[in-house]
């Protein structure tokens, strides 16, 4: 099985390649797309896609794997991230390629062993994992490895998959009935911010 992994971008765009034969992973193909940030938004985005629909040919994926957004202080990095990966759901619906998702900690979770690894640990991790000499230059294209060996490895024998929660999942497949671990996070974090602060007397 054959996984293209993408850590999204509009500035930068991380990809990385994995194939899994068994249980071993190999590292097949990385890389960072970066655009000018002189060049206009449309045409970043086509830059994106076009480069997708490259690897895709290049590579023929079983799958692609892509950076959920989860949250950002930063909108306009949010909006930027957002519009990258639409550009990558879009060129992987065109091929017919199923899609998996994470989130960043869900990544370093599974790489790295918790969820709160830098950039470093998560290279270090990644390079151990396939086998590499150093960590993969630059982070993107790290981080989009990390997010291919999260896809390879999810997925279960018998043609399952672990899959991404319902609140991104509408656009790619039918919605699992029942609550993601995603859905329940993001439903307690909510619940907790809605509950009235006690004041000290």
């Amino acid at each position: 099985m054959k996984v293209l992994g993408i850590d999204p971008g509009t500035a930068a765009l991380g990809y990385g390649i994995v194939e899994r034969t068994g249980s071993a992973l190999r590292a097949v193909d990385d890389g960072c797309l970066v655009t000018s940030p002189d060049l206009p938004l449309p045409d970043r985005l086509l830059a994106v896609h076009r480069l997708v629909v490259d690897l895709i040919a290049l590579h023929a994926p079983d799958l692609v794997a892509v950076e959920r957004l989860f949250f950002s202080r930063n909108a306009q990095t949010a909006f930027g991230v957002g519009q990258a990966r639409g550009a990558v759901l879009v060129a992987a619906a065109a091929a017919g390629i199923a899609v998996r998702e994470a989130t960043p900690s869900e990544v370093k979770l599974a790489v790295a062993g918790h969820g709160g690894a830098d950039k470093e640990q998560v290279g270090r991790m990644v390079a151990v994992v396939l086998g590499l000499a150093s960590a993969p230059r630059p982070d993107d294209a790290a981080d989009a490895l990390a997010i291919a060996i999260w896809a390879a490895n999810s997925e279960r024998v018998g043609g399952g998959a672990v899959t991404s929660a319902t609140l991104d999942r509408a656009a790619i497949a039918p919605i699992r009935r029942g609550e993601a671990p995603y859905d329940r996070a993001v439903r307690e974090a909510l619940a907790t911010e809605r509950r009235p602060r006690r004041t000290g007397t």
